[in-house]
């Protein structure tokens, strides 16, 4: 992917902002015209850079606690990690699995109500996903960044 000039990176830091914001006060923002800046980001969709839009909650009411889970593979195939991934897209409370360069091989976040549904997560499906050895969870204490975090 070629390097995003400033006037790119500064309309996705808008979008990242206020994804909903209007093309009109997106270019006004940016200094381009309405036409200019609706280009460009049609060409960042285009490209990929941008991937979609979504509602960013604030804290989702069935996220009373949250388990950010290192997960360690006994081995590192293609079979081995295709069958933890299928495994893992079953789980509603899996939010987001990473494949990691690093110590650990995936990264999750898991959410539950609270901390004894969290426990019955990680007995009940972490520790039971194919192909996993260790496993080791931090708990979030709150998002540093969520508006009034």
């Amino acid at each position: 992917m070629t390097l995003l000039d400033p006037v790119d990176q500064r309309i996705l830091q808008r979008l990242r902002a206020d994804g909903r914001i209007s093309n009109a006060d997106l270019a006004s923002a940016v200094g381009l015209s309405p036409s200019a800046c609706l280009r460009r980001v049609r060409r960042l969709e285009e490209r990929g850079v941008i991937r979609g839009y979504a509602a960013v909650l604030a804290n989702d009411a069935d996220e009373g606690v949250v388990a950010y889970v290192e997960i360690t593979l006994e081995k590192q195939t293609d079979d081995h990690m295709r069958r933890f991934e299928a495994a893992v897209r079953n789980h509603p409370e899996i939010r987001d699995c990473y494949l990691m360069a690093g110590e650990a091989d995936y990264i999750v976040r898991a959410v539950a109500a609270d901390i004894a549904a969290y426990e019955v997560i990680h007995k009940d499906v972490l520790s039971r996903l194919p192909g996993v050895s260790r496993i080791h969870s931090s708990l979030a204490i709150r998002n540093a960044l969520a508006a009034g975090g």
